[in-house]
């Protein structure tokens, strides 16, 4: 069968869910529901999900943004994520493509992604499709642990 992309729905949510954990980020199907309702209303964000098979298998989440460093709209990958059992097979680079069509269609010039440390295949990814190690990213708490949603 053939793989689909298209626009997330809210009721996508539980295998939204799912596809966040993988990705190192516990997340439940009320917490993925809820953010995903902010999201899907802010005109700024894009979601897309692959599916395969009746079978969501992958999910890319994107900003358009203005900057302080730019004139024109900056582009960022916030989260791209596929299912163990579906990598190595196009998924990744189908969902990528996708979003890189959706910035053109909004006029983005560029786009930027962060990714962990320990991520090395993700490194090689994104570099075969033309992107580049540029700097780094730092982040910082501003919320004790028990506080963060």
């Amino acid at each position: 069968m053939a793989l689909t992309i298209r626009d997330a729905k809210l009721s996508d949510a539980p295998e939204l869910a799912a596809l966040m954990a993988e990705l190192g980020y516990k997340t439940s199907t009320s917490e993925m529901r809820e953010r995903l309702q902010s999201i899907l209303s802010d005109a700024r964000f894009s979601t897309f999900v692959a599916e395969k098979e009746n079978d969501v298998c992958g999910m890319i989440g994107t900003l358009t943004h203005l900057s302080h460093e730019h004139n024109d709209l900056s582009g960022k990958i916030i989260a791209l994520v596929v299912s163990k059992k579906r990598r190595k097979n196009g998924v990744g680079r189908a969902l990528v493509a996708a979003a890189e069509k959706d910035f053109a269609k909004r006029k983005v010039a560029r786009v930027t992604l962060t990714t962990r440390f320990e991520r090395d295949d993700a490194y090689q990814f994104y570099e075969a499709l033309g992107y580049s190690r540029t700097g780094f990213r730092f982040a910082k708490s501003l919320m004790p642990a028990r506080q963060r949603t």
